[in-house]
């Protein structure tokens, strides 16, 4: 699966975050148009900058894609630490969940030295 734009670092346009955040969730231009009900040469347009209608349908478009509309505006999401950007990190939260306390404790434990590098 696509990487997510990293919180430090967005995209620097509206435009660009939009084809991000489609391409971290597996979606073509075609298969987010379909899901948006608008044409494949708008969602072109929108990820180019050439604008469009996508003032408005951004709510729909940062709904679809999972972000905020903080995000695709300005690249700064506040909520973003406390939700899963990947599906690597869905996942991963989903199976955190699953463990005892105490394979929770021995997973963020490994977490926490492999961030720092060890």
């Amino acid at each position: 699966m696509a990487k997510s734009p990293s919180p430090e670092s967005p995209p620097d346009t509206p435009g660009a975050r939009l084809r991000a955040a489609r391409i971290a969730r597996g979606l073509t231009q075609d298969g987010l148009a379909s899901r948006l009900g608008v044409s494949r040469s708008a969602i072109a347009q929108w990820e180019t900058d050439r604008a469009g209608q996508i003032r408005g349908n951004l709510l729909r478009v940062a709904d679809v894609l999972e972000v905020s509309l903080e995000y695709l505006l300005h690249g700064a999401d506040k909520r973003a630490p406390a939700q899963a950007a990947t599906g690597d990190e869905l996942a991963l939260l989903r199976l955190y969940r699953e463990l005892s306390p105490g394979d929770r404790a021995m997973l963020l434990q490994t977490a926490r030295r492999l961030a720092r590098g060890g």
